[in-house]
Formats: structure tokens, sequence, C-alpha cells
């Protein structure tokens, strides 16, 4: 069982406190899930965490406000106990985080079906030409007799193939770069839109590429304002970009906890691993990056709940020092379980290559990196 006396911390109110047992005990009943047919598994769970009401913290409805502690402690404990479940629920909320944050009283009955788990959503930002670097978008919307027109591809689309409805960025043209996107809601049976391809990566997730080719939407469709789509992308990052590292925290956790119970039950020259100091040595870096990340992590998420406008540098620092150090302390894991860490199917095995992708996407660590020092520098 993991250490959760970092709840007494005063980030911290009562109703989280709540979340994180409740949760704990739900997940303790329902997960891992089989992850033989991920497609399916990540429909399962959808419906599942729907049906349990904790999608219900992934948005926000009219008047409502993303709580972002209780998004960092979901996906903290989901994480811990399924990377599957975890992405299933950071998804609902990154997909519809556009339309919780700028969305019309129309665009947000999409959002009452996401959260209910009637319905997967998707965040279609990323291009072969345009990852970090958003203002290289490419995929066109020109105005048409009937609303927008769509021409564009789109690749590593998380829930790509799988979702219900897909937030999709493209060029309007109201300024050069990244002043002339704009963000839209786009249903996944709109005619002209493709699953161009499905992307295997090491720890199994839904991912496509998709093909945009005249893809008709009506005015209702943008979100916001035409030429905002930078900013509402920015924005909606700025919020789950905290959520990224409460998942690596979540995994780091479940490793120190195998390595300890390895330790203690491993026994080399008669006395069990955990006696030697060397061992110790590393336990002890593991709790100490384990701490520090969880207070990078819940400052920004209490930050940003506190009212700020916005977290840029927190949310990156919180983000690149808690995937960085989940990488170090998995890592560790795996060296203590020697031959068994490396194993098909070990805990610590599944961990690791879960944890990698966290240091690549929602900004990659040396793009967080530059975001950092721009900030200390501006």
């Amino acid at each position: 069982m993991s250490d959760l006396s970092f709840l007494d911390w005063p980030f911290f109110e009562d109703r989280h406190r709540a979340l994180a047992a409740g949760l704990e005990e739900w997940a303790k009943a329902h997960l891992p899930v089989d992850h033989g047919d991920v497609d399916a598994a990540c429909r399962g769970l959808v419906a599942a965490l729907g049906a349990g009401g904790w999608l219900q913290h992934s948005g926000a409805g009219a008047g409502e406000r993303l709580d972002v502690r209780s998004l960092c402690l979901i996906r903290e404990t989901l994480a811990r106990h399924d990377g599957l479940a975890d992405f299933s629920f950071a998804m609902q909320g990154l997909g519809m985080g556009a339309v919780s944050l700028f969305g019309t009283d129309v665009q947000r009955e999409w959002l009452r079906r996401t959260r209910a788990g009637a319905a997967i959503s998707a965040f279609a930002l990323t291009e072969p030409g345009a990852g970090s670097d958003v203002a290289a978008t490419a995929t066109t919307a020109t105005r048409g007799p009937q609303g927008w027109v769509l021409n564009g591809e789109k690749t590593w689309i998380s829930n790509g193939g799988i979702a219900d409805i897909y937030v999709i960025f493209a060029r309007t043209g109201e300024a050069p770069g990244a002043r002339g996107l704009s963000a839209f809601l786009m249903p996944a049976d709109v005619a002209g839109l493709t699953v161009e391809e499905r992307l295997e990566v090491i720890a199994p997730h839904p991912l496509a590429r998709l093909g945009l080719r005249d893809v008709v939407l009506p005015e209702a469709a943008l979100i916001g304002a035409p030429g905002e789509g930078f900013k509402i992308a920015m924005s909606v990052l700025d919020v789950f970009r905290s959520t990224v590292g409460a998942a690596a925290l979540g995994f780091a956790r479940r490793a120190l906890d195998e390595a300890l119970a390895r330790v203690k039950a491993r026994r080399i020259q008669g006395a069990a691993l955990a006696e030697l100091q060397m061992v110790q040595g590393h336990l002890a870096d593991m709790a100490l990056q384990i701490d520090a990340a969880a207070l990078l992590i819940y400052r920004a998420a209490w930050t940003k709940d506190r009212g700020a406008a916005r977290v840029t540098r927190e949310a990156a620092m919180a983000k690149l020092y808690a995937t960085e150090a989940a990488q170090k302390v998995i890592d560790i894991a795996v060296q203590l379980h020697g031959g068994e860490g490396v194993r098909h199917g070990a805990v610590v095995e599944s961990l690791y290559r879960e944890i990698r992708a966290l240091r690549i996407y929602e900004g990659a660590s040396d793009v967080q990196r530059v975001v950092i020092a721009r900030s200390i520098l501006g």
C-alpha cells in the first residue's frame, strides 16, 4: 500500500481526501483490467469510470470550474493501479478540455455524455509536421456555404479510431503562425474523416493517424472565436499538463511499492536485500524523488485552483520533474528485481513501458525546459 500521508499536506481539503479514499476502494475492486483487446478495454473502462461517477471530475459544466487537484489525485490513483485506466480517464478530460473551458451550451451536450461515460473523446492537435511546434499546423479550415471545410492530417491522436467526438485544431488564417488557428468540435461519424493508420507503441493504447478530406462542419462547431485555437489549446494544456506529472507519480509510487516488497522478500547470502546499504540508498533516492515530484505537482494544481489565470511555469516544472523522476524510480525498481524485472508481464516491466511516453506527450521534456527558462528570463 502506497504512502498516503501526503494527503495531509495543506494543499488538500477534506473533499480531496474523501475523493482519494473512495477512488482507492473502487480501484481495488475494478482494476486492473485485461489489456488483451485495448480498444475494448478502453471502452469498458470509460463506461465503468462513468458509472462510478469518476468522470464527473473530468470536465466542467456551465458555471463550474475544473478542480485540478481532483484531476491529479484521480490520475495518480488510477495510474498506480492500471495505466490504461489512467489513460481512459485522462482522455475524457483532455479531449473535452476545450469545451469545459470555452464551449457553448450546445457543445456542452457532448461534455455531458463524456462525463457520463456514454461517449469517448479525443484531442486532435498533433500533425506529421507539427508536434511541439503547434504554430506549424497545416490542417486548414475554410468557410463554405454550409459552415467550415477541413482538410489535412492529424497523427498520434489518443483514442483515434474509437472516439465518438474530437476537438480538432486547424488553420483558419486570421494571422500568421499560432495566431491563425481555430478549434472545432467534430463528431467521429462526419463524412470525410478517415482512420488512415492505427499506431502501435510500447505500452499499448488506442492511437491513430487521421485523414480529413473536405470534412464539412457547421458554424456551431467552432469553439470560441476564429483565431483563438492556440490560446484554447494552451489553456487546456495549462490545466492538464500537471495531471501528466500526477500519472507519472502514480507509476513511481507503484514502482516503489513493488521494490519494497521485492527487497524485503529476496535474500542474498543469508540476508534480505533490504539490509544492504546500497539497496537502502536506492530506496532513499526513490522516496526522495517521489516526494519532490508530489510537491511540485500539487503546488501547480493548488495554484491553478486558487484562481491563477495561468500556471505555465508551475505546470511545466511539475510535468518535467515528475516524468523524469518517475523514469529513474522505475528503472531502479527494475534493477532491484533482477531478471524478474524484465520478464514480460511483470508489474515493473509494464511500468517501464508505460512511463516512457509521458516524457514526450503534452510537451516533451526539453520543451518544458524551454518554457521554464523563458519564464525566468522574462
